[in-house]
């Protein structure tokens, strides 16, 4: 909860991300309240008002999730919105051509991504990125051993998310415009 505050205010990728593993964290203790205390409110070590208000937000996001009918897989209606602004969002930085770094970043990136969709045309360019990142992330946890086009095509991806999710904060804050 403090975490994801903190990132939603300064990364929205990185918060998506952190997120979505909150949702496998809560399905991982298969929405039961007491291994959800034990492993994820006590890890924070915070005193009894700060824990139970983390625990009514893992609670919180439980009963969000089980009532999506996402218990399984899949990801809270705000987080499949939220991946839908940021695609809206790349799609008006390519079309405005206001931010030539961003530009030269998708370029190099684009063949990937088209690569990674394969056929799936239901996921979006942005979608196919942060899955990526995601998928990433557990090969890391798992010390999976990661060939070094994936890893490269990966670094690229994350520096054009990491773009634009700098920018969509700027844009948030009205530090940017179109």
């Amino acid at each position: 909860m403090l975490i994801a505050k903190e990132l939603r205010k300064n990364n929205i990728a990185e918060y998506i991300l952190y997120m979505w593993q909150i949702e496998d964290s809560l399905r991982a203790c298969s929405f039961d309240e007491t291994i959800i205390d034990r492993h994820l409110v006590k890890r924070f070590q915070a005193d009894e008002s700060a824990s139970k208000e983390i625990f009514d937000w893992y609670r919180n996001l439980s009963v969000m999730m089980q009532n999506e009918h996402i218990q399984e897989k899949g990801h809270l209606q705000v987080f499949v919105n939220l991946v839908n602004d940021l695609n809206e969002f790349h799609h008006k930085l390519l079309q405005s051509q206001k931010d030539q770094e961003y530009l030269n970043l998708y370029a190099k990136v684009q063949p990937a991504i088209i690569e990674l969709a394969g056929t799936d045309e239901v996921l979006n360019e942005v979608e196919v990125c942060f899955q990526t990142l995601y998928k990433m992330m557990i090969l890391k946890i798992g010390k999976s051993e990661i060939s070094d086009q994936i890893q490269e095509s990966a670094e690229r991806i994350a520096r054009l998310v990491g773009h634009l999710s700098a920018r969509y904060i700027q844009f948030e804050n009205d530090d940017f415009e179109f």
